[in-house]
């Protein structure tokens, strides 16, 4: 308890004396973050997919779920921008089961609490134009180094909706006999949407540094008195692999502008939609799936 309470001085005092510092300037700074996510492909697929179809299948989710991205930050705004780089033919964004996803730049201002996403889905460009979604955060006195930074650790419980595909999980075999019943049915189709399913909540873990006090972070994750480094979040782990504070060339932090100006909850709502048209289709093509002569 007494070990709780220096830590927490320690860092009251680190952050009087950062904000001081970074009060005077108009700074500016770059993080680079590398972005990992798993899947359990154990059972995915079932009977029907061979092994090598699996290992083909891991290996290309390993090439669209491992990112770099580098957030451009001052007082007020960030700019969160995946790293350029070649790509194989066929390659970028997020493409399972039929569905196309990629996504762009991630603009927030905290001070208009603002929030732009640039999101390309099934080659139709949308503007994300929305609040800040504010994360109930709790802090504790837990501290570890990342690099030359001191971080603390802090936790939040997000609500999730049925597009967030990076926090898809395989579904629980574990179901009752009518789940089990519907499952067999003759007119269920092997999409591989039904392998999978998206938890309503989800535990987010954040390690951020009073060192840096602005309340930025990586992608959507903000709000708490310092520059997040480290966040995990079910599947996902997001790690900050260098900091550069006040670099010689300041970049300007654009806000994105293209496409069709839509709010999260209708974007969310557009995919839905579309995926739904997607699992139909592909219901009505096989036969005894519903299709008529």
């Amino acid at each position: 308890m007494k070990s709780q309470s220096i830590k927490l001085i320690i860092s009251a005092l680190v952050i009087i004396a950062t904000t001081f510092s970074y009060g005077q300037q108009d700074f500016q700074g770059k993080a680079y973050y590398f972005s990992k996510t798993t899947m359990d492909m154990g059972n995915f697929g079932g009977r029907e997919m061979s092994p090598d179809m699996k290992k083909r299948i891991e290996e290309r989710m390993k090439s669209m779920f491992e990112k770099t991205f580098i957030l451009t930050f001052n007082k007020e705004e960030s700019i969160y921008k995946e790293e350029e780089k070649l790509e194989a033919p066929g390659g970028g964004g997020m493409r399972f089961g039929g569905f196309s996803m990629t996504g762009g730049d991630q603009y927030k201002n905290v001070k208009e609490n603002k929030l732009l996403i640039e999101q390309e889905f099934f080659g139709k460009q949308f503007l994300i134009n929305d609040e800040l979604k504010k994360l109930d955060w709790v802090m504790t006195a837990e501290t570890k180094q990342i690099g030359k930074y001191m971080a603390m650790k802090a936790t939040a419980v997000v609500e999730l909706d049925n597009t967030d595909f990076m926090s898809a999980r395989r579904r629980d075999r574990g179901r009752d006999n009518a789940d089990r019943a519907k499952a067999s049915d003759s007119t269920k189709t092997n999409n591989p949407m039904d392998e999978i399913e998206i938890p309503k909540t989800q535990i987010v873990t954040a390690w951020y540094t009073p060192q840096i006090p602005i309340n930025q972070g990586p992608g959507e994750y903000w709000g708490l008195p310092g520059l997040i480094l480290e966040v995990s979040a079910g599947r996902t782990v997001i790690l900050c692999s260098k900091i550069v504070m006040n670099p010689g060339e300041k970049e300007e932090i654009k806000r994105p502008s293209k496409g069709k100006e839509v709010n999260q909850k209708e974007y969310s709502d557009i995919v839905k939609e579309k995926m739904e048209e997607m699992v139909n289709m592909r219901g009505r093509g096989r036969p005894g799936g519903g299709r008529r002569n």
